[in-house]
């Protein structure tokens, strides 16, 4: 049985992979970007009978021409099937979000701004004469003591003697802490007031000296 003609007829259907360009397209196959710099055919564009049906050509030729490059890449196989692997972006995108504001300057940074203090980064692990070693002067296992170190508090004067010192000493730690949180946020609170009255800018001018221009940063916060 001759299939010729049916194979003829049933490939007549589908155009080739080949794509003849004038200008070769340029690729960042790492994106699955084809650019075309080939000039438009000005006159089946300004027609509108034939302008949708061009669009359409060149949009499946470049399409052609970029899933030929896709599968000139080495492919691997996993579980999800044969996967390409595409190669480093050439193309350089610009930047997709804007770039973040200055953070608000916090009252110890103003400070430190009008008197020209400058921070100096202390060393985390700090030598121990006593126990001939390097401890850690904060964060996990900082200032860290041997067992026997607290094993007897003296009883300040005029204290109960009845009185669980080493509860106290954790419930003044915890009060600290607390105080040093209740700090931060009022810091951040008048950080913020000056970014919304200083229309973005942080403020570096202190509170409370005459001459100020400024309002307070209680004013600030109240308004």
């Amino acid at each position: 049985m001759d299939v010729t003609e049916i194979l003829e007829a049933h490939k007549a259907q589908f155009k080739p992979i080949t794509v003849d360009k004038l200008v070769p397209l340029d690729y960042d196959i790492n994106l699955l970007t084809a650019f075309d710099t080939n000039a438009f055919d000005e006159k089946r564009l300004a027609n509108k009978n034939k302008r949708e049906e061009y669009l359409k050509e060149l949009t499946r030729d470049n399409t052609q021409l970029l899933i030929n490059e896709i599968f000139k890449l080495p492919v691997t196989s996993n579980e999800t099937g044969v996967v390409a692997k595409l190669p480093q972006r050439t193309s350089i995108l610009p930047r997709e979000k804007p770039l973040p504001k200055d953070k608000p300057l916090t009252r110890w940074e103003k400070f430190a701004k009008v008197k020209g203090i400058q921070n100096r980064k202390r060393e985390r692990m700090v030598w121990d004469e006593e126990k001939q070693k390097y401890t850690a002067r904060y964060g996990y296992a900082g200032g860290e003591k041997d067992k026997l170190d607290d094993w007897l508090i003296e009883v300040p004067q005029n204290a109960d003697p009845m009185e669980d010192q080493y509860a106290k000493r954790n419930e003044e730690k915890k009060q600290r802490v607390e105080k040093n949180k209740k700090r931060q946020q009022r810091n951040l609170d008048e950080a913020l007031a000056s970014m919304v009255t200083g229309k973005g800018k942080p403020d570096t001018s202190l509170d409370g000296k005459k001459g100020n221009k400024k309002p307070s940063v209680k004013k600030q916060k109240k308004k």
